[in-house]
């Protein structure tokens, strides 16, 4: 796992465009109440996940899932965080639905370029087969002709 206790703790960062997020314009934070918040939140991170944790190995998996997460969220009694929680996982589904759908309709796109480009080329290869027929019996024809002279 970590080898450090700060090794645990969210990027700062991430920590600083959250709270720039969450105040009005024109306040400021200091850094130790940055370094303040970002280990309070790293703090709870790991509460959260070690609840949610729980409830999947009580379901005898390996896997956190959404429900462990809102689970533990209950047993934590942050119900507050439950709508907002809700909320967040389908405007999340709906984006990876959307995605999912854009890659397919591009792929379906591709194949469809694909398979007109390789009928396209069958087109060619015949059309190229039915000249080579056309002039091989020109060439028996004239073969014809010269026993026919003889």
């Amino acid at each position: 796992m970590a080898e450090r206790p700060e090794d645990l703790n969210l990027p700062n960062a991430v920590i600083t465009r959250i709270i720039k997020e969450a105040l009005p314009d024109g306040v400021n934070v200091s850094k130790e109440a940055r370094r303040a918040i970002s280990q309070a939140a790293s703090v709870f991170v790991l509460y959260a996940t070690s609840c949610a944790n729980n409830f999947a190995m009580k379901s005898k998996r390996k896997t956190l899932n959404a429900g462990d997460v809102m689970s533990a969220m209950e047993e934590m009694e942050f119900e507050r965080f439950l709508q907002p929680l809700r909320e967040a996982l389908e405007a999340y589904k709906k984006g990876q639905k959307g995605k999912k759908e854009a890659s397919e309709q591009k792929k379906k796109d591709k194949e469809k370029k694909s398979d007109a480009e390789e009928s396209d080329k069958n087109k060619d290869e015949e059309e190229e087969e039915e000249e080579h027929m056309d002039e091989e019996p020109e060439v028996e024809n004239e073969a014809e002709d010269e026993e026919v002279e003889n």
